[in-house]
């Protein structure tokens, strides 16, 4: 299936807005956040700093009413400097971020937008990473595809089994905080995947220019499941 198709069939693959969140909470209180190195005012924050990004966030979401904080897909950001997970080259610095964020509190469940079963799961301890992590795998209508969930707490990972069945609307994992999700402000990577590339419990989550067209064609926009902005 070509990239072109494949991103019509997840546009047609529900009328509904699917959710890895609570169901119950409606769209009016997810509220776009711009992470982007064009929001000038992160210009003021030092992103580097846990502390310091949640306040921002949380001082967003709550000047507009809201519970979650959503956005970032094929966002240039510069809060991946401060790690050399993403910067071991200078000529092709990891700056495009490739899935969707849903900033919310720690502990939160997350809950599985398809019938799937557990392909594969990993803690990615790198600095920066995405700490815990689970892909899922989906066949819908015979059209096979990956989901990605970062930076999920060490609980998510007990009595993991790949192969495990999950069934839809069901919450299968929690939210970790910074201690254990990559040294982030607690929030949900969610990520499509058409083809994992023989990845397991990993995937790139952040790419750079150069590479760009490939991994906004194998990971499309997760809004066209989620639904909240559109």
């Amino acid at each position: 299936m070509s990239s072109t198709h494949f991103q019509d069939f997840l546009k047609n693959s529900t009328s509904k807005p699917l959710r890895v969140l609570n169901p119950a909470i409606p769209n009016s209180k997810y509220i776009p956040i711009d992470l982007s190195v064009d929001n000038l005012q992160l210009k003021h924050i030092d992103v580097s700093k846990v502390e310091a990004l949640q306040n921002y966030i949380q001082n967003h979401v709550n000047q507009h009413n809201g519970l979650v904080g959503y956005g970032g897909y094929n966002e240039v950001r510069n809060i991946y400097k401060r790690s050399h997970h993403f910067n071991e080259n200078n000529a092709t610095e990891r700056n495009i971020h490739l899935g969707v964020d849903l900033w919310i509190a720690a502990e939160t469940p997350i809950y599985c937008p398809f019938d799937a079963t557990v392909h594969s799961f990993k803690n990615n301890t790198n600095f920066g990473d995405y700490g815990p992590t689970i892909i899922l795998k989906h066949t819908i209508n015979e059209v096979e595809f990956h989901t990605l969930y970062g930076h999920l707490s060490l609980a998510s990972l007990e009595n993991l089994e790949e192969g495990e069945h999950i069934k839809q609307g069901e919450p299968f994992a929690t939210l970790g905080d910074a201690t254990i999700n990559g040294n982030y402000p607690p929030h949900l990577h969610f990520q499509i995947i058409k083809d994992l590339q023989g990845f397991r419990g990993d995937y790139p989550g952040v790419c750079n220019k150069k590479d760009l067209e490939f991994y906004l064609n194998n990971c499309p926009n997760p809004e066209w499941l989620l639904k909240l902005g559109f």
